[in-house]
């Protein structure tokens, strides 16, 4: 079994892997709406990710623990009274 990385990292590897299939799907979802099905799809696809991906990750840092707090004052927490 491969070591795990220390529970400190959390805070960076959550946003880290969110960004990287978020931004994945959204562009190609619009590159793909925008292009079509066609043969450049995977190049041009890869170039507006790389492009999604170095504005997702930050951004994702940034806003992450502002959403924590939305949640946390919109959601029940476990074990709260009902």
């Amino acid at each position: 079994m491969p070591k795990k990385l220390p529970h400190r990292y959390q805070a960076i590897v959550m946003p880290l892997v969110l960004s990287v299939l978020m931004s994945a799907i959204v562009s190609f979802v619009a590159t793909a709406s925008g292009s079509g099905l066609g043969p450049a799809l995977p190049s041009l696809w890869l170039r507006a990710w790389a492009l999604s991906w170095v504005v997702a990750f930050p951004s994702l840092l940034l806003v992450l623990p502002i959403v924590r707090r939305i949640v946390a004052a919109t959601v029940e927490q476990a074990g709260g009274t009902r």
